[in-house]
């Protein structure tokens, strides 16, 4: 009890930020739908060096997934308040560009990929010089949060498909794991 007290206290004693409101700032916080068909993957993360790290990263692409799937990479740059962008699909390129320009943000990467899961390529984005943080790899119907202040945007956050409701139940676990197996990835 004496911990949520002094916590409390802190917190309310925290709210005047020493004595200095002429410095707090105004944010905005936005959601962002990301338009894409449901038959493509959508990955996006936060990065640096955005001229090397756009080619950089179709590059991880290239070499690590099979010939045949279709992909493309954005990643908006601060400085010249652009998005660069690279791809081997002209649909894909533009829905990676217009969802990285809608997001914003400076530093942020966006891919957008048909013909493979994003479980066939996370990794090695991972270990890409230029990612720091990856937010999200879906299929699913995706919002970003986007806030937004004075200097710029930063993605707060990912709302990846709907809420869920309910525990599986056995029968919908052998389902899953039967799927799991069709798509060849088999359960250790």
């Amino acid at each position: 009890m004496a911990i949520n007290k002094r916590l409390t206290r802190a917190l309310r004693d925290s709210n005047d930020c020493g004595g200095m409101m002429s410095s707090r700032k105004e944010v905005k916080i936005t959601i962002v739908d990301v338009e894409k068909p449901a038959d493509v993957q959508f990955i996006c993360g936060q990065g640096n060096f955005s001229i090397f790290s756009t080619d950089n990263l179709f590059r991880t692409f290239q070499t690590t997934l099979p010939p045949g799937v279709k992909y493309g990479v954005a990643m908006n740059e601060a400085a010249p308040k652009l998005v660069r962008v690279t791809a081997n699909d002209a649909e894909l390129e533009r829905l990676a560009a217009e969802a990285a320009l809608a997001i914003g943000a400076s530093h942020v990467w966006v891919a957008m990929m048909r013909g493979a899961f994003p479980i066939n390529v996370l990794n090695a984005l991972k270990q890409n010089l230029g990612v720091c943080t990856v937010f999200v790899a879906t299929a699913n119907p995706c919002q970003m949060i986007v806030a937004e202040t004075k200097l710029g945007c930063a993605v707060l956050g990912v709302v990846d498909g709907t809420s869920v409701t309910r525990i599986e139940n056995e029968k919908e676990r052998e389902e899953r794991r039967a799927l799991v197996r069709k798509l060849g990835y088999v359960l250790g």
